[in-house]
């Protein structure tokens, strides 16, 4: 089965979750597969989600999809709740963008003993719980680690050595947000910058304004944040504003919102990372089409990351 991979977002009604109890009908003729995002509230998601309702309207014939998302990136316990409706409800398969690389793996688990193909998407689910209870579910998803590199690289081009920069990271306890981290540290390890201080913001951009805004007085000779995504961005670039200090602390992001990117025209976001929101379910879709018609578990699959600068949004 031969898909497009780019497809412009369009507005589909999703399948309403029903309970477990009303649903006795026989198996499907064309399998629905279930996607599990994060918080919603975060534009990445949305545009996640309209690749995905795009791409099911294409193909309608091929399979029917339900969407849902937490109302915010730490409500674990409501992703679990997700995730067990759509086993009660048999889908044939789960696409799961997990908010926590540890917790959501018993769940997971839970599925794959149930018959249904789980495809991990975005965050990455922690290699070490996997081996430990057995299990193999593929990932489909960027190299986070290289991405953060390659923006890290950019704000180091503009500042020079000894220069003191902070990290604002994503959820501690997620592989992406550790990844990003690791390749800010990477890219300004090589370049001899000080890190200064690194804290999370739980990829929230009020958090982010609030601990933004700390730093600034703590650490008045910063001139650089470098922001594990784009939404915590927002917030750390707002707070540079608060401060007057517009022109004296550069910023960098990571996932290329629409929200960010008058920023970056007008210089008030030094780059970001591009890792195709609107694609990453549609890759994950796919997976789970194939599996379950080869009745295979396909490898791991990296997706592609790309760096976005002011230069690049006047093109």
């Amino acid at each position: 089965m031969k898909m497009s991979p780019l497809l412009k977002p369009c507005c589909l009604a999703l399948a309403i979750l029903l309970p477990a109890s009303c649903n006795t009908a026989p198996q499907p003729a064309k399998p629905r597969i279930a996607l599990v995002m994060k918080s919603l509230a975060n534009e990445f998601f949305k545009t996640m989600q309209d690749g995905a309702t795009a791409h099911q309207q294409a193909h309608a014939a091929e399979y029917e999809l339900i969407a849902n998302g937490t109302k915010d990136e730490l409500d674990l316990s409501r992703q679990v709740e997700i995730v067990e409706q759509m086993i009660a409800q048999q889908v044939q398969a789960i696409v799961i963008a997990p908010a926590d690389s540890k917790a959501l793996v018993p769940v997971c688990q839970r599925a794959q003993a149930a018959g249904i193909v789980v495809i991990n998407i975005d965050n990455k689910l922690d290699a070490g719980v996997l081996a430990e209870r057995n299990l193999r579910i593929p990932f489909v998803g960027p190299d986070n680690r290289k991405g953060a590199r390659h923006a890290g690289e950019a704000l180091a081009q503009q500042l020079k050595p000894g220069d003191q920069v902070a990290i604002l990271e994503g959820v501690p306890t997620a592989f992406n947000a550790q990844q990003r981290k690791a390749g800010f540290e990477d890219a300004m390890k090589d370049a001899g910058i000080n890190i200064v201080s690194s804290q999370s913001a739980s990829w929230e951009t009020a958090k982010a304004n609030q601990v933004a805004a700390a730093l600034l007085v703590e650490k008045p000779e910063l001139k650089a944040i470098l922001c594990a995504n784009d939404s915590m961005a927002l917030g750390a670039v707002a707070a540079i504003r608060a401060a007057g200090k517009a022109e004296q602390i550069r910023v960098i992001g990571f996932d290329n919102i629409q929200a960010v990117r008058q920023l970056l025209k007008d210089g008030q976001v030094l780059a970001t990372v591009d890792q195709h929101g609107d694609q990453l379910a549609v890759y994950g879709i796919e997976y789970a089409l194939e599996a379950l018609k080869n009745k295979t578990s396909p490898a791991d699959r990296e997706t592609t990351v790309d760096l976005i600068t002011a230069e690049q949004t006047k093109n």
